[in-house]
């Protein structure tokens, strides 16, 4: 975003000593750094850093968010260029994209970024600029410019934190946290690490979330912790108002407001005779007024005690307390000082052209607090809905001419167990000759049948049918849920085992309808589309729907979810628009989450919603398991077992005679078997009814209900036919590189089902290993740079 280059106004100087940092003392500059903050947290740190380093730099943000009140402009300004005197680098952050996560200016990316340069006009006219030790940052670019660095940073400070200990960073009701206020401190934590922030030096309402980067850094054994500085924050000038608020204009002076309504608003302000605590006009004097001038001048009467001049708020408070000096006093000359110092600032968006239209379009922006949704779109917004709503129905295409619509129809409905609508897909593959399915998986561990037969045959049924299927390598949301230890250069690894594992089990790739797509490629290489529609979902959604969600990465205790089983849903939800999916192909466990894609298209106005077909879950092996489990490696087939070794799991498998719901032998048969192979056939000696071939799994039922088929029938032949089908696959792996990467595998899965099991015993989760004290070779190249890079 180019700044305009605006002429240096003339401004009254601040009384601030600028000595050169040559000729100042260590004590000197602590004691200019220090007097910022009402609370320091860090002072023995910032003392040694002020000694080891000539020029730290303060990290301070800013959501862009309507008009500026004094203690941004005014207050900040006497902030910076205390610190700079004391020879500190000062970068300011525009935080652009933390302003539309919480709804700021109606989430309206356009107007948040007119807001964020009239704040820099602002302080321009107030000399920041000629500090020459000031960067102003937008987020957006400084972000998008790194993505390798900076969203990698965020999803591990999510994932090693509490969701209690991220809602203590939230400014609204209980009730009312979004999505939006997990990310939030996630992302704002993130940036004090990315822009190598020394201090953080942010008022007393951030103090939570920079005390959230201290706490990271002992999950990461870091000794450089950042210094925290919160400075006071200005309350409102009614009484009882406990801060300044943009959306009521009484509360703060603006640093737009002209003459006239600064003496009103003063005039009406709270000040009570005698009471200095909790007296605005007062801490407008002490915050404000002594800081820039050194001085306070009072004009009286000389019945009335005569003109004073006050070096010292400490000297006027005497005075106020002794009742020599009323409020009659105060308000005319706090007025007149107030004016003094917004007269440049008055001056410069009277003259620059500029900063006078960037001054209009504030004032007639209309604002939403950052707990609502603004209910009527602009036309910016609107153009933004309308692009996400580009499902790619081209309406002039043609119905496939090799299968006709209603057999396309049966063939793709019988992969979901449920499909949400049935009317929505007929009428797609009406208009769409190749519409796109979406399908993902973590990379965990070993593969099972399910993931490895039944996602084989229903891509095929799906590609048959003439959709183009994108298989979505989930590596990054792997490693939010801690998959393979969090080691995101494992997860590359299982991924890569997985796509080998559907090559050998017969999945259709000679067409070119089957895409693998690692999600952390993908994303980083299009992050300016990606984290837009997440920060969207995030922001749309209260936290009691995201953790709905939550069931799918096997956790239900909302106490017990850290920030990435928030983060997850946007995120999963955000890939079936990013990926332009027209049917979402997943399985039942993902139900919920897919059903939040359709509800945001209610949202977005968004007519043409993704399809849901849900398939089936595969049952464990052995009884009441309702699902198989990788870490117990009897409940499951897996891809690459041994013949001998399947026999033992069928043979000690569950299988009660004539029972056919929850028997997990009859569903391998349904699932697995039938759809493969087409056929069953069992084996038995001539007296027990010799050797039938079933065509149809309703057929077999019949036989096994009337005991005609016993387990012990059963049992050898889908053994057998198992073996069979999963024989491509051994004779696959049985040598050379793919021999390899199975060996890799099960050795990785053996280390990290070590790993969760000591977390699951300690209640302690996995962080990243970034200190020379630790090993790095556990750790993805991607994330290993993103540390280094920001000094972690």
């Amino acid at each position: 975003m180019a700044e305009q280059q605006t002429p240096i106004v003339e401004v009254k100087s601040l009384s601030i000593d600028e000595t050169p940092i040559s000729g100042m003392t260590l004590e000197e500059r602590l004691k200019i750094i220090r007097s910022i903050a009402e609370e320091c947290i860090g002072e023995e740190e910032l003392k040694d850093l002020l000694a080891n380093k000539h020029e730290p730099i303060c990290f301070d943000a800013f959501q862009p968010s309507g008009r500026m009140h004094i203690a941004l402009g005014v207050q900040k300004m006497i902030n910076v260029k205390k610190l700079t005197s004391a020879g500190c680098r000062v970068k300011m952050m525009i935080a652009d994209l933390t302003a539309f996560l919480n709804n700021k200016m109606g989430g309206d990316p356009k107007k948040i970024e007119v807001v964020g340069k009239y704040f820099i006009e602002i302080w321009k006219s107030l000399g920041m600029n000629s500090l020459g030790k000031v960067e102003f940052l937008w987020s957006s670019e400084e972000i998008y410019s790194h993505v390798n660095e900076y969203w990698p940073l965020v999803l591990d400070i999510a994932r090693t934190n509490k969701l209690p200990r991220l809602t203590n960073c939230c400014q609204v009701e209980q009730d009312e946290i979004s999505g939006a206020q997990i990310m939030c401190p996630c992302m704002q934590c993130a940036d004090i690490f990315f822009l190598k922030a020394d201090i953080c030096q942010q008022g007393m309402d951030q103090r939570e979330v920079n005390i959230l980067a201290r706490e990271y850094c002992d999950g990461i054994k870091r000794n450089n912790k950042p210094i925290i500085l919160s400075h006071h924050m200005l309350p409102g000038l009614q009484q009882g108002q406990g801060k300044m608020s943009n959306s009521e204009s009484s509360s703060a002076i603006f640093m737009d407001d002209d003459q006239a309504e600064v003496n009103v608003k003063i005039k009406k302000a709270y000040c009570p005779p005698k009471v200095v605590e909790g007296n605005p006009c007062l801490e407008y004097l002490k915050y404000i007024v002594f800081p820039w001038f050194k001085e306070f001048s009072v004009e009286r009467k000389a019945e009335f005690g005569g003109a004073k001049t006050y070096t010292s708020f400490e000297e006027l408070v005497v005075d106020y307390e002794g009742e020599a000096l009323h409020p009659g006093d105060v308000k005319p000359a706090l007025s007149k000082a107030l004016n003094t110092i917004l007269q440049p600032v008055r001056d410069h968006f009277a003259s620059d052209s500029n900063a006078k239209d960037l001054l209009k379009k504030v004032k007639t922006f209309s604002r939403t607090t950052s707990t609502k949704v603004e209910k009527k779109k602009t036309k910016e917004q609107q153009t933004s809905a309308d692009s996400k709503k580009s499902l790619a129905v081209d309406d002039t295409s043609q119905s496939s001419s090799e299968v006709a619509l209603e057999e396309r129809f049966q063939i793709i409905r019988i992969v979901g167990e449920e499909c949400i609508q049935e009317d929505e897909l007929r009428n797609l593959l009406a208009h769409k000759d190749e519409p796109i399915c979406y399908d993902g998986f973590e990379p965990s561990g070993r593969m099972h049948i399910a993931q490895g037969v039944m996602k084989t045959i229903n891509v095929n049924r799906l590609t048959s049918a003439g959709c183009k299927v994108r298989v979505w390598i989930a590596d990054w949301f792997a490693f939010l849920n801690n998959k393979m230890g969090g080691d995101l250069e494992k997860i590359e690894v299982v991924g890569n085992y997985f796509i080998e594992i559907w090559k050998a089990s017969g999945m259709d790739l000679s067409t070119g309808k089957v895409e693998f797509l690692w999600s952390s490629e993908e994303i980083n290489s299009r992050s300016r589309e990606y984290w837009p529609i997440v920060m969207d979902i995030a922001r749309k959604n209260k936290l009691p729907r995201l953790t709905r969600c939550c069931q799918i990465m096997g956790r239900t205790e909302q106490d017990d979810l850290s920030g990435a089983q928030i983060l997850y849903p946007c995120m999963q939800c955000a890939d079936i628009f990013f990926l332009k999916a027209d049917i979402c192909q997943l399985g039942m466990d993902q139900r919920k989450v897919n059903v939040l894609a359709r509800e945001y298209c209610d949202d977005i106005k968004r007519k043409n919603k993704p399809i849901i077909l849900s398939h089936h879950m595969l049952p464990g092996l052995q009884q009441g398991q309702t699902k198989m489990s990788k870490s117990d490696a009897s409940s499951a087939i897996f891809m690459e077992d041994e013949a001998d070794v399947v026999n033992h799991k069928i043979e000690m498998a569950y299988c009660p005679p004539k029972v056919v719901d929850g028997n997990p032998c009859l569903e391998y048969l349904k699932y697995v078997v039938f759809p493969k192979l087409k056929e069953f056939t069992v084996f038995s000696s001539a007296e027990d009814g010799g050797a039938k071939t079933y065509q149809t799994y309703e057929d077999f039922v019949v036989d096994y209900e009337a005991e005609t088929l016993r387990p012990d029938d059963v049992k050898p032949a889908l053994s057998k036919a198992l073996n069979v089908i999963l024989q491509p696959v051994r004779d696959h792996f049985s040598s050379g590189a793919p021999r390899d990467l199975l060996e890799r595998v099960k050795e990785q899965v053996a280390m990290s089902f070590q790993v969760e099991h000591y977390i699951e015993g300690t209640g302690q989760v996995p962080v990243l290993m970034t200190s020379f004290e630790h090993d790095f070779t556990s750790w993805h190249l991607l994330i290993c740079v993103s540390q280094a890079s920001i000094g972690l």
